[in-house]
Formats: structure tokens, C-alpha cells, sequence
């Protein structure tokens, strides 16, 4: 790809260009994906992420995630962000976790142990995944 005077060459220039000469790239034409479909999938299949309040949380609280655990709170947040939800409370069998669905981020955790009593405030919604 050549930069002339400064400038750079279209989108469609550089695409067309690096996908022409790789070796298969018909194959890549042919199955390639739309950027909106690239996206949402990236964001359906989202880990969530956690803070260090909530790493804090599950640490003191010996709560250990599964992989079946991590894969229903991310339903669960999913959930959450097609209603438009942005703070959540996601209830996965005796576990409770605030979500932050945008950030896709955990802000707290607690199991069914707790005994500081079960208020949730702050959210503008729940899903039990």
C-alpha cells in the first residue's frame, strides 16, 4: 500500500488491495462478514470483566466461577443490554453479581451466604439467568 503526498488510500483501496494478494483470498470474499456482524458477535460472546471490588468480593466470599457460571452471567448481561438495562442485578442460581451491562463489567458479588442482608440498590434492573 503506497502513501502518496501524506495521504491515505481509501478503505476499499486498502481492503481491495490486501485482500487481493493474499493466497485464498477468494475464500475470504466469499465467507467474509459484514462489520455489524463481526461486532455483535464479538459483543454477544463478551467475558465479562471484573473489578477489583468485585475480585475482592468473590476472594473473601470463597465464590468460585464455573465456566457454566461465567457463561450464564454473560447470557445474563446480554439479556440485560438488549432490554436497555445498564446498571443489573444478574441472579445465577444462589449467586447475585451488579453488572455494569455498557462496560460489561462485574461490580460486585455475593452468594446466598451473605448476612449483611439482600438490598440491591442503584440498578434499573434484574435478569435471573
Amino acid at each position: 500500500m503506497k502513501i502518496l503526498n501524506g495521504q491515505f488510500p481509501s478503505i476499499e483501496q486498502a481492503a481491495s488491495e490486501y485482500l487481493d494478494n493474499r493466497p485464498g483470498s477468494e475464500a475470504v470474499k466469499s465467507g467474509s462478514r459484514s462489520f455489524a456482524e463481526v461486532f455483535e458477535n464479538k459483543r454477544t460472546n463478551a467475558i465479562p470483566k471484573f473489578s477489583k471490588h468485585a475480585e475482592n468480593r468473590l476472594s473473601e466470599r470463597n465464590i468460585e466461577l464455573s465456566d457454566k457460571v461465567m457463561d450464564r452471567l454473560s447470557a445474563g448481561m446480554q439479556a440485560a443490554g438488549q432490554k436497555g438495562i445498564n446498571e443489573s442485578l444478574v441472579m445465577v442460581d444462589q449467586l447475585a453479581f451488579i453488572v455494569n451491562v455498557k462496560n460489561q463489567t462485574v461490580i460486585t458479588a455475593l452468594d446466598g451466604n451473605d448476612q449483611k442482608g439482600n438490598v440491591f440498590t442503584n440498578i434499573d434492573g434484574a435478569v435471573i439467568a
